[in-house]
């Protein structure tokens, strides 16, 4: 039988790169409806807004800040979630900006359970989930416990390897990584190296069915939003790399090709760098963006390779200690060939 082989990144996970107007402008092309939209704008600076289908629309927290979710007026910010992409309205009031008319971004999009989320009762406290079990992705919404550690259940049916947390009042975002282990932790909205944290994520990794999260972490009774990624060969990777601080810098095995990357020095102060394979510049001298700061996106040699990336600077961001990152392929395997109608 003959096969034909279909690209399945444009399913999970895509990169939308857009120019704003200042006024309602529904945006397609990227190729699901996404439950997931982190938004930054890359021609100037910026905070880097984050939307998903459990919150709802209009409803954003930003990256580089711990200010509480805002919630936007009637027709500003991310305004819905569609079936090929999201529309973004005027202005928002807020801080922030998605769709300036001077301006141009980059949205990076994930699916999770196409809008819908399912009640999961595998935790100590039960959580919404909208899980994409396939690409490894999803979205879990719970209110923490008045006190002490817990559970939430993530739906992923396998344990994943990264997890972004924070409530939506005013807080931090914490990050677990399996590269810095059960008893460290790092924030989204900073650049400090790794830190102790045994009572942050309770001294235990994340297991096939819930997360654990320890007292120091706790915001008692607060809602709050976590976003977890599983490894999936061929498609997803969170891994660890050690740098050489060389101009030909160390390559890191993915086992595919990168459409999205996000590297952290773990050891060191660095920035949350973030590229992906829509903006120009593309390999080598690659643009970049931070999700802890404001800054417009920049210059960073790094190649995103058919089999992993390698960075071409001696750039702390990404070549000189010892990093963390988060890597979404292009195509899932075993999936992407599918039976054509030729035999």
């Amino acid at each position: 039988m003959a096969y034909t082989t279909i690209n399945k990144s444009t399913d999970y996970f895509n990169t939308k790169i857009y120019n704003g107007t200042g006024s309602s402008n529904a945006l397609t092309g990227v190729g699901f409806q996404p439950d997931l939209v982190s938004i930054k704008i890359k021609s100037t600076s910026g905070d880097g807004n984050v939307y998903n289908s459990l919150t709802g629309p209009l409803k954003h927290l930003s990256t580089n800040l711990t200010t509480a979710e805002y919630t936007e007026s009637a027709g500003a910010g991310l305004t819905a979630f569609g079936a090929d992409g999201f529309t973004v309205g005027t202005e928002p009031v807020g801080p922030g900006s998605v769709n300036d008319g001077s301006h141009s971004y980059a949205a990076w999009c994930w699916k999770g359970n196409g809008g819908t989320g399912a009640t999961n009762t595998e935790g100590s406290i039960d959580s919404t989930v909208s899980a994409n079990t396939t690409s490894g992705f999803s979205i879990c919404t719970f209110t923490m416990p008045a006190s002490g550690s817990f559970t939430f259940g993530h739906g992923l049916g396998v344990a994943p390897k990264m997890v972004i947390l924070r409530g939506l009042n005013t807080a931090n975002w914490q990050v677990y990584h399996e590269g810095m282990g059960n008893t460290n932790m790092m924030q989204l909205n900073y650049n400090n190296a790794q830190s102790s944290a045994a009572n942050w994520w309770n001294s235990t990794s994340p297991t096939s069915t819930v997360v654990s999260v320890g007292s120091d972490f706790l915001e008692p009774s607060q809602a709050s939003v976590a976003y977890c990624f599983a490894d999936k060969t061929g498609y997803s990777k969170c891994g660890t790399y050690v740098g050489n601080v060389s101009a030909d810098g160390t390559f890191v095995y993915t086992g595919f090709k990168p459409s999205f990357l996000m590297v952290k020095m773990k050891n060191g102060s660095s920035h949350w760098s973030m590229f992906d394979n829509k903006r120009l510049g593309y390999n080598t001298s690659n643009r970049v963006l931070y999700a802890n700061e404001t800054a417009a996106q920049e210059t960073l040699d790094i190649d995103l390779l058919s089999n992993g990336f390698k960075p071409r600077t001696s750039d702390d961001k990404v070549n000189d200690g010892d990093y963390i990152y988060l890597a979404i392929g292009q195509t899932l395997v075993g999936t992407n060939d599918i039976p054509s109608t030729a035999t």
